[in-house]
C-alpha cells in the first residue's frame, strides 16, 4: 500500500507541476477518480500526506481547497521520474489540454463568504488573473442564504458585473 500512495502523491505533484495556477481538491480528485487510479479516501489521505510534509500548500474557502506545488514539491517530483509511467503522464497531459480553460475559469472566478463581527455575512466575489485581482468585492448580506446566492451568481455573471463597473467608473 505504501507504494501505491506513493504513486498518488507522485501523480498529485505531476499534476500540479503542469500548471501554473493552483488546483482545487475536486478538480485533482475528478481526474484521478475519473480515471479509476484510487477511492476519494486514499486519494484525500495522499494529499494530506503531501501537505504535512510541505511539498504542497493548501488555501481553503469556504467553497474549496486550492493548493499549489511548492519548491520543496517540484524537487522532490526531480528525483522520481521514472515513478509515473508514460501513460499516466499522457492522462494528466489530456485530461489538461481538454479542461484547460475550464480549469482555469474555475480558479480565477472565486466567491465565499464569512459571518462578521455583527451577525451578517460578508461575501468575497474575485476575478483574477495570474493571481493579481482585477476585482476584488466584498458585499454585506443580511443573512447565509444571501451570502450563498451572491457567491452563487458570482459565478455565472462575474463578467458583466466586472464589465458594468469598468464602463461605469472609466466613462
Amino acid at each position: 500500500m505504501a507504494e501505491a500512495l506513493t504513486q498518488y502523491k507522485l501523480i498529485v505533484l505531476y499534476m500540479l507541476e503542469r500548471v501554473d495556477f493552483p488546483l482545487t481538491n475536486t478538480q485533482i480528485s475528478n481526474f484521478i477518480l475519473e480515471k479509476e487510479y484510487t477511492t476519494y479516501f486514499t486519494l484525500q489521505q495522499a494529499i494530506n500526506e503531501l501537505i504535512s510534509a510541505e511539498l504542497v500548500r493548501c488555501e481553503s474557502t469556504h467553497n474549496n481547497t486550492h493548493y499549489h506545488i511548492t519548491a520543496a514539491g517540484r524537487e522532490t517530483l526531480s528525483f522520481f521520474p521514472d515513478k509515473i509511467s508514460a501513460a499516466i503522464k499522457e492522462d494528466v497531459i489530456s485530461y489538461f489540454e481538454a479542461h484547460h480553460m475550464e480549469l482555469r475559469e474555475e480558479i480565477h472566478l472565486l466567491a465565499d463568504f464569512y459571518r462578521a463581527t455583527d451577525q451578517s455575512y460578508i461575501a468575497r466575489c474575485q476575478i483574477k488573473e495570474s493571481e493579481i485581482p482585477l476585482i476584488d468585492l466584498s458585499i454585506k448580506a443580511r443573512n447565509r442564504e444571501q451570502a450563498e446566492a451572491i457567491c452563487q451568481n458570482w459565478k455565472q455573471q462575474s463578467e458583466e458585473v466586472y464589465g458594468y463597473l469598468m464602463d461605469l467608473l472609466l466613462h
